[in-house]
């Protein structure tokens, strides 16, 4: 049996590929990189390193030949350009005569009004068209998307939102990578959909328990959507990047990540690594 992670030098895949190797032995792992000269050092642990570029189809007729099991993380960019990506990695699977493809997608995505969703859609719609047995990863939100966040509450700045009262089923990189791993490795899975979830909290929530690790109070602001893109454009946030995060809080105010679930229970036999843990690896990694 072989294996491919594809984006396995992104933060995710490096993940994932770590996770991978606790059960599979690394002469059954490939990989498949934009840049394989970022990956030599999986390439010295024995694991198979492939180019394969997302944009160039040929590319990716190559690096999924003989693959039997795929996860295709998804990329980076607008909709357009992922939807795009994704479904030209879709039919290179199909092409190459993949078994089984494991997509990292978003919660709810078939009906979510999230703005990332239509890629998740898109791409859990095409990988169904091939017929090839798959499983849709839906994960929630990755608890170090807030970084910054918590680096401006160490700096003294309050949490600030415009997400309102909505809830995110929080949790680290960690956890999503090790739910990937046991169904790319392990059997049962194939036609499966998990939502991948942590305890959902609010804003108030999350800040309190920035706090409780930091030992200090974390007052949260509760703001509109144009003081709060007024707010991070003032911390030095790219003006490209406002939409962007102005949309991330308005999904999380319309209830597009509130979505509970114990599939991690389901997947890794423990619920997602309580959010106290996972703040303080944070915050030793950003402190």
């Amino acid at each position: 049996m072989k294996i491919l992670v594809t984006g396995a030098t992104g933060k995710l895949g490096t993940k994932v590929v770590e996770a991978l190797l606790k059960n599979v032995p690394a002469n059954q792992l490939a990989v498949s990189v934009r840049n394989p000269e970022k990956a030599e050092e999986l390439r010295a642990r024995g694991i198979e390193v492939r180019q394969g570029d997302f944009d160039r189809p040929d590319t990716l007729d190559a690096a999924f030949s003989g693959i039997d099991r795929l996860l295709i993380i998804s990329a980076d960019g607008d909709n357009e350009t992922r939807i795009r990506q994704h479904t030209n990695a879709v039919a290179a699977a199909e092409r190459a005569g993949v078994k089984f493809i494991a997509y990292t997608s978003l919660a709810k995505a078939v009906e979510s009004k999230n703005f990332l969703a239509p890629t998740h859609k898109a791409t859990e719609e095409a990988i169904l068209k091939t017929g090839i047995p798959y499983s849709f990863l839906r994960n929630n939100w990755y608890l170090e998307n807030e970084s910054s966040s918590i680096q401006g509450v160490l700096a003294g700045a309050p949490w600030v939102t415009s997400a309102g009262s909505g809830k995110v089923g929080w949790a680290l990189q960690q956890d999503y990578a090790e739910a990937a791993a046991v169904v790319l490795s392990g059997k049962g899975h194939e036609n499966t959909i998990y939502e991948l979830s942590g305890k959902l909290l609010t804003q108030e929530e999350m800040a309190s328990a920035v706090g409780s690790v930091l030992g200090k109070e974390v007052p949260v602001h509760q703001v509109d959507d144009s003081t709060y893109a007024d707010i991070m454009k003032g911390a030095g946030v790219p003006e490209f990047l406002l939409p962007f995060l102005v949309d991330i809080q308005k999904g999380i105010r319309e209830g597009t990540l509130a979505v509970e679930s114990n599939d991690f229970e389901k997947l890794l036999g423990r619920p997602a690594t309580p959010i106290s843990v996972g703040l303080t690896q944070i915050v030793k990694s950003i402190s």
